[in-house]
């Protein structure tokens, strides 16, 4: 199996970064060091994009990242695939796929990260997966400090469709019963025009949020950017210190009034972000505005995820939600150096709309990703190794800023080539066999569809999907993870549909 890069989003898709490694496709060169990792000048990101394989002997050491904890692109792609359709390629982020997938890393003993490093060689040649992960400390809801919520329900014509406004009001009478006594909320609706259904409201009172929720009901258009402004100036209003102060907006995001561009709406959450307002969007439906909510939950300093059914709205709002509504880290980011004597190039799988130059890394002024209890972040790379070449592979670093002091910390752990397992498939860990599996299934799914070719006949990252489902059918049961099992199912599904 060659695993190949997810180089590029839909636009890039088609480009020759869609090649499985071993076919000569260009890779981002590891070159000797010109000084210390983060003092070089690097160009910015989308540099790494270009076609020509040109060797940016500035950039190609070093690889730097914020840190994402978003899954709602594997929960939508999910509904898509169970129901008989092709993913659109602009809605698969390999990363979220990855990352919605259990890792069973050691948690830290304090508020910060453990960095977990491991890889295995592959069948091709001087070929290899490394896999950097990320993990903080779980709490249960019994720990956490109280909080300031304020939900922006979308109320408008499209919400009216069975697993909308239903599924979102059920989930917020369930998750009332879960906040404790020291929570606050508020609730702001939202169509043409927004509306406070609930002033910053303490739990004592639930009999109260429970009638302003049976309240929504569905009418007019959606002006998104209405219902975001609204919600962000009732959470201003309400802020609380010593609390955790956070918008949540449930929508199937397809603005169609006021501003409808993700753009235009980011930089009006962009201002309020820098309050210490987080934003965690929860998407529903079976048309949904995926880049939308996606790109607002980055700018806002949050989180977006997807729920399809009662199942998994219950798992979220009673399980999820309460224990991880404080925060580990604030602008965490991660940064990965290759030694050049052993690795020959590298791809780093997703993370496109992530990406920081090298010097972003300790400007602590460039936004992050913002880390809850309990939360894992897994990065994949694909690795030309040098043949032969023994020594450390790479050095691993997160940084990451307290969420109430701004001190910036860092932890980091490398890998050396003798660390590497023999085999994925056969002396792998499980886990890191699953998410080998999970990235190339998304990339499967996206390039296929970006690029309009048919793959038929021809293997995509090494692996087509007969080969990926007798992986995840061994893996299942090996792991004993619904998920996986879940895996196969869709795999399937795909066959189906393809």
């Amino acid at each position: 199996m060659g695993l190949t890069a997810c180089g590029g989003g839909a636009e890039q898709a088609g480009s020759s970064q869609s090649a499985p490694m071993g076919t000569g496709a260009p890779l981002k060169p590891a070159v000797p060091d010109q000084g210390e990792a983060d003092s070089g000048e690097e160009a910015r990101p989308e540099a790494s994009a270009r076609e020509d394989g040109e060797k940016d002997t500035a950039t190609a050491q070093i690889s730097t990242f914020a840190l994402d904890v978003d899954t709602a692109s594997y929960g939508y792609a999910r509904r898509t695939l169970q129901e008989g359709r092709w993913p659109a390629p602009g809605e698969i982020r390999p990363e979220e796929w990855v990352n919605a997938f259990r890792q069973d890393y050691a948690q830290p003993s304090g508020d910060g990260f453990t960095v977990h490093v491991d890889g295995a060689r592959l069948p091709q040649r001087d070929e290899a997966v490394l896999r950097v992960g990320l993990q903080t400390r779980a709490s249960d809801s019994s720990e956490r400090r109280p909080a300031n919520l304020t939900f922006v329900v979308d109320v408008s014509g499209s919400m009216a469709e069975a697993g909308r406004l239903d599924l979102v009001r059920s989930s917020l009478l369930k998750l009332l019963d879960q906040l404790a006594p020291g929570d606050q909320v508020s609730i702001v609706s939202f169509s043409d025009e927004a509306r406070v259904l609930a002033s910053m409201t303490p739990l004592t009172a639930r009999d109260e949020l429970r009638a302003a929720v049976e309240r929504l009901s569905v009418a007019g258009g959606t002006n998104l950017e209405v219902g975001v402004l609204a919600g962000y100036q009732e959470a201003v209003k309400a802020f609380r210190p010593a609390a955790t102060n956070r918008v949540i907006l449930l929508s199937d995001g397809l603005a169609n009034q006021g501003a409808t561009a993700w753009q235009t709406i980011s930089d009006q959450v962009k201002e309020q972000a820098a309050k210490q307002l987080t934003l965690l969007t929860v998407g529903v439906g079976r048309d949904y505005g995926d880049e939308l909510m996606e790109r607002l939950a980055d700018t806002g300093d949050g989180m977006a995820v997807y729920v399809s059914g009662e199942e998994e709205a219950t798992r979220l709002f009673t399980t999820q939600l309460p224990a991880t509504l404080d925060l580990r880290a604030r602008d965490a980011k991660a940064q990965v150096v290759f030694n050049p004597a052993v690795v020959d190039g590298y791809r780093l799988i997703g993370y496109e709309n992530r990406a920081l130059s090298t010097e972003e890394f300790r400007d602590d002024s460039r936004d992050g990703g913002e880390i809850g209890p309990g939360h894992s972040v897994t990065a994949l790379y694909a690795l030309k190794l040098k043949p032969g070449a023994d020594g450390q592979l790479a050095q691993a670093t997160v940084r990451w800023l307290d969420p109430d002091t701004r001190t910036a910390s860092e932890s980091g752990k490398s890998l050396d080539s003798g660390g590497l397992a023999g085999s994925i498939w056969d002396k792998a860990p499980v886990r890191l066999q699953v998410d080998v599996v999970v990235a190339a299934f998304a990339t499967y799914l996206r390039d296929r569809q970006a690029s309009g070719t048919d793959v038929r006949d021809r293997q995509v990252l090494g692996m087509d999907l007969q080969t990926l489902g007798e992986h995840a059918g061994r893996l299942a049961a090996t792991s004993e993870d619904p998920m996986v099992t879940e895996l196969v199912t869709l795999i399937d599904r795909a066959k189906a549909v393809g």
